[in-house]
């Protein structure tokens, strides 16, 4: 590549040092590829990972076409290879002095060993089995920290912005699930909640009337 650079097309001998960095800093999971907008062929390419190479087509396109607010730089979108490898790509318009497209830089960064990752760590971290309910059956406080943290999970609010809504719905699951029934619960489940063991027997006697009403009419 050295000996190609020095005798290349005065764009390549431009950004060729900016396409070895990129490529050397993401190692070999990402493609540098340095288009010619004119001629719509390959300059050059570091770290290929298909067989074209320079004076190969680029395929470009027009670029009159792309979106004008986009200032020169577009993506990340996606690219897929025949081998069934996603892509995370970027494509900048490189500018002469008097502003006219000299070359188009793209970036094919390739994502296979991320979602790896993220699929050992999603294996590794997540349950794969039912929680065994008999072990859990007399924790009535662990009981009390699984229903309000799934109520959180599901309306997306952290426990300290939970409307009164929220809390009355909250404490229809808990009772339902006859956490009340247990000696000084509420004690904890108002520190659970962040609030008051006065809030939370006015709210409890709130949820109960209601409960009686509906059971009478």
């Amino acid at each position: 590549m050295e000996s190609m650079e020095e005798n290349a097309d005065p764009r390549v001998r431009t950004w060729a040092p900016v396409c070895r960095a990129v490529a050397l800093l993401l190692g070999p999971y990402a493609e540098v590829v340095l288009h010619d907008p004119d001629t719509d062929r390959i300059l050059a390419i570091w770290n290929p990972m298909t067989s074209r190479g320079p004076g190969d087509p680029s395929l470009l396109g027009e670029l009159d076409t792309l979106d004008p607010t986009a200032r020169d730089v577009f993506g990340p979108y996606e690219k897929l290879l025949a081998d069934g490898r996603r892509l995370s790509s970027v494509s900048a318009v490189l500018r002469d002095a008097d502003d006219k497209a000299s070359a188009v830089l793209c970036v094919n960064l390739d994502r296979t060993p991320l979602e790896q990752a993220a699929a050992v760590l999603s294996a590794f971290g997540a349950p794969s089995a039912p929680r065994p309910e008999p072990l859990f059956e007399e924790d009535w406080s662990e009981r009390v920290q699984h229903i309000v943290g799934a109520y959180v999970r599901e309306c997306g609010r952290p426990v300290e912005r939970l409307t009164r809504q929220d809390r009355l719905a909250v404490l229809a699951r808990l009772e339902e699930a006859k956490v009340f029934a247990v000696r000084r619960a509420a004690p904890v489940v108002a520190g659970t909640l962040r609030v008051s063991r006065s809030t939370l027997y006015g709210l409890l006697a709130e949820l109960r009337a209601s409960s009686a009403k509906d059971h009478t009419s």
